[in-house]
């Protein structure tokens, strides 16, 4: 049974919700808008070629993963407490990311091998975190406000990015491009960076590592944890997939939990592949540099935060389900718009002068970049909305008995597949050679998702007897 007397104060629940505030810039700026980009665009020098091996990375990360999540996902359910696994875990992100600094064009930098490794563990530590972090949720926030908090984890998770953001574009990408003359922008990027190095573009590796050990201390001070089981891990395994073969032996008695986990698997694919690829498409299709990529990030993070809070209101209003079908169905409709959108056209549809400057500011000059854009802020909200709403939905309809065990599930079933949808998009890039086909892969599971979900139920299941307790 869930311990209800370890519900944590105000402060507690805000510590727990501001480990997001510590760990989403890693991804936010290496995996989204900053690392990736120039990775793909820069170190490798061809767009196609880039995303191809950036999904392929990604990929071989997710499938890391994926192996691991098993064990990590019944530690998870049978040790009891969280926090020194999730301390484990960022002690194991913070070199890995500190690593990428030495990522740079040509002989000089590391080789795709090493990049890929270093992402793998770095990418296997945020995994894992979130699994960890996760699973002290139920024990931490009283039911009816497991939607808010979780919407505020969100809300700070991207609060804090915006500000390195901010800051990056501040003090690295608008002085390095020199095309504007505002009095209040430094006349040369600060602390010396040698743009021709891209060291303004891979300094985000060691802010973001400095950035997560700093503001990971609330959580391990003030949020409380469970109390041991005095299970050992090699035990704890032992015991936590017996739990799970039994949860699978007998998943009919849980069908409409296994329903929304399996179409969580499909739509999770889908939003991550989405985050991970949507700059890397623009930056290869518009030739998108680093001011750009930090300009949209900055705009779209401000939805983003948005998209936290609306999400928790609106899955503490019309309910989980309707909320995830909603967002899902809006991300859909988001990236078949922003797949339409090249230079030349819009909506699929060829325009003659689409690629003539609409105006006078140094960046996003055409019409096919403004309107791609704006279809961003979909993405920004409704991403950010279905994480919040996803998992506040397993918690209404697992047996409020076993929700330990479940959460352990939605962590596996999260982690599990976690490598199809990057190798899906690499696939697709390689074979058509083309970006936009690439991208407009993450549809099928997008698609497949939401469909799945209109037959899920918003209804607690009854624990099965001789289970939970």
């Amino acid at each position: 049974m869930i311990e209800r007397s370890t519900h944590a104060g105000t402060l507690g629940q805000f510590s727990w919700a501001l480990f997001e505030w510590a760990r989403n810039p890693y991804y936010i700026l290496i995996v989204i808008y900053i690392f990736g980009p120039y990775f793909s665009t820069e170190v490798i020098g061809d767009p196609v070629r880039g995303q191809e091996i950036w999904g392929y990375i990604n990929g071989f990360a997710g499938a890391a993963t994926a192996c691991l999540a098993p064990f990590l996902g019944a530690i998870a359910d049978k040790v009891g407490r969280r926090k020194p696994w999730i301390a484990t875990f960022v002690v194991m992100m913070v070199p890995a990311i500190l690593l990428l600094w030495l990522a740079v064009p040509g002989e000089a930098g590391l080789g795709i091998v090493t990049v890929a490794v270093a992402l793998t563990a770095a990418g296997i530590g945020f995994a894992f975190t979130e699994v960890f972090h996760n699973a002290m949720l139920p024990s931490v926030v009283p039911y009816q406000r497991l939607g808010t908090v979780s919407g505020w984890g969100l809300a700070l998770g991207n609060g804090g990015a915006l500000i390195i953001l901010v800051a990056m574009l501040y003090a690295f990408a608008l002085p390095a491009t020199g095309v504007l003359d505002w009095e209040w922008l430094p006349e040369e990027v600060l602390f010396g960076l040698d743009t021709a190095a891209f060291e303004h573009d891979r300094i985000a590796a060691p802010i973001s590592a400095v950035w997560l050990v700093v503001f990971a201390l609330p959580l391990f001070l003030f949020t409380p944890d469970r109390s041991g089981t005095g299970v050992a891990a090699r035990e704890a395994v032992r015991q936590g997939l017996a739990d799970v073969r039994r949860t699978i032996l007998r998943v009919r008695a849980y069908r409409n939990i296994a329903l929304y986990l399996l179409a969580r698997m499909l739509f999770n694919d889908g939003k991550v592949a989405i985050m991970t690829f949507a700059m890397i498409y623009a930056s290869g299709v518009f030739a998108w540099g680093g001011a750009e990529r930090l300009l949209v990030g900055v705009f779209l993070t401000v939805f983003a935060i948005a998209g936290g809070f609306i999400g928790g209101w609106l899955d503490d209003i019309v309910g989980s389900k309707k909320a995830i079908v909603f967002t899902i169905a809006g991300n859909f409709v988001a990236l078949l718009a922003a797949v339409s959108i090249t230079p030349t056209t819009i909506f699929f549809i060829e325009f003659e002068g689409l690629d003539a400057p609409v105006w006078d500011f140094a960046f996003f000059r055409t019409l096919p970049e403004i309107v791609y854009l704006l279809i961003s802020i979909l993405f920004a909200l409704f991403i950010t909305s279905a994480y919040a709403n996803s998992r506040t939905m397993l918690a209404r309809i697992a047996p409020e008995g076993e929700m330990t065990k479940f959460f352990g599930l939605y962590a596996l079933s999260g982690q599990v597949t976690a490598f199809v949808a990057p190798i899906m998009v690499a696939f697709f890039t390689g074979f058509f050679d083309s970006q936009r086909i690439g991208f407009g892969s993450i549809l099928i599971l997008l698609g497949a998702g939401v469909a799945l979900m209109v037959f899920v139920k918003e209804e607690r299941a009854e624990a099965l007897p001789g289970e939970g307790g």
